[in-house]
């Protein structure tokens, strides 16, 4: 072979080696890269984990105890009395309220001048334990039941507010000789259901709850009280319990028992003779629906009214004044109308 040939065959060989030399370099520096992002990855799920476990730990050693615990199934369940009136109220929260007990305060504020005023806070929420128990409606309805028979309340009206409406609508089936009455608080309807959560994204849920993610989320987001009228210290209060309280393993299945739940209730009306009056806002998203879904749920009721807001879905911390308002006016036509009845039997 010429020399020329060999020096041109050499160059060629070279050549070919060139592209998977650089590749193989590229290929270590991709793994490179790789592995530090995934050191960075692990460093902030790291961080983000401690600074949630210190920070909740903290946390528990603020929190503060209001109301008082009854027994039910063995486990602690945390409830809010406040007034002496000869009527009693029964306050039920929608899904996920952090602290109804502190929640609940304008409300309260404005009815417990009036009426004996009792805010019950269900298993996961507030300041009461966690069961094991599945949150079917008809445990919770069970559990708030045996809540009051310890409180020795065997005669009240039932306020509630969104899920409640739900929870509601079989408690008053239940115990229809114990309740006087319904509120519903932009409360929700049997046939608007919830969506249903497959068991993956629950899982994911309760992942992103252990590692420390909800923390993060909450202090990323707005200030949902920022506006409202809490006093500083409550609301502070109701931000501490809402990161102890949110997608704990309660609120979780309580979440996967919705639809269940919203279908359970749809074969179930208010009792003809017991008085509804609904407080609702006045531009839900489904608004379409909401009002005549509502309208529809007191078209057979002897004593059945609504009264909508220009408010969100939590119309009772910014309309308490005018809901309270406009229920005692509720109340007292119904008592009117009850004695001209009477009278008229007579």
């Amino acid at each position: 072979m010429k020399r020329s040939e060999a020096i041109k065959r050499k160059k060629d060989l070279t050549a070919d080696r060139k592209p998977a030399s650089m590749m193989k370099k590229i290929v270590i520096i991709l793994m490179k890269a790789v592995a530090v992002l995934a050191i960075l990855a692990a460093v902030f799920l790291a961080i983000v984990f401690i600074v949630d476990k210190v920070a909740t730990k903290s946390e528990q050693a603020k929190i503060q105890s209001y109301g008082q615990f009854v027994l039910v199934d063995g486990k602690r369940m945390n409830a809010v009395i406040q007034g002496t009136g000869e009527e009693t109220i029964v306050l039920l929260p929608g899904f996920g309220t952090a602290a109804p007990g502190l929640d609940f305060k304008p409300l309260v504020e404005e009815l417990s001048p009036y009426y004996k005023v009792v805010v019950i806070e269900p298993f996961g929420y507030g300041l009461s334990d966690q069961t094991k128990k599945e949150r079917t409606t008809e445990n919770i309805v069970s559990e708030i039941h045996q809540a009051l028979q310890s409180l020795q309340i065997d005669r009240y009206i039932l306020m509630g507010h969104s899920i409640s409406g739900i929870y509601g609508l079989d408690y008053v089936n239940k115990y229809e000789n114990e309740v006087t009455a319904f509120v519903g608080l932009d409360s929700s309807v049997p046939t608007l259901s919830e969506q249903k959560v497959d068991s993956s994204t629950l899982g994911a849920l309760s992942l992103l709850k252990k590692i420390g993610f909800t923390r993060m989320y909450v202090k990323l987001g707005e200030d949902p009280y920022s506006a409202l009228p809490y006093d500083a210290e409550t609301k502070e209060q109701m931000r501490m319990l809402g990161l102890k309280n949110m997608l704990n393993p309660n609120q979780l299945n309580e979440i996967e028992m919705m639809p269940t739940n919203f279908k359970a209730a749809e074969s179930l009306t208010f009792p003809k003779n017991l008085p509804v009056v609904f407080f609702i806002q006045a531009n839900h998203p489904v608004a379409d629906r909401w009002l005549p879904e509502h309208e529809a749920q007191i078209k057979d009721s002897v004593y059945g009214k609504m009264i909508t807001f220009e408010a969100n879905h939590y119309l009772y911390r910014t309309e308490a004044k005018e809901i309270a308002e406009n229920f005692r006016v509720f109340m007292e036509e119904i008592n009117e109308e009850a004695v001209a009845i009477t009278d008229e039997g007579e």
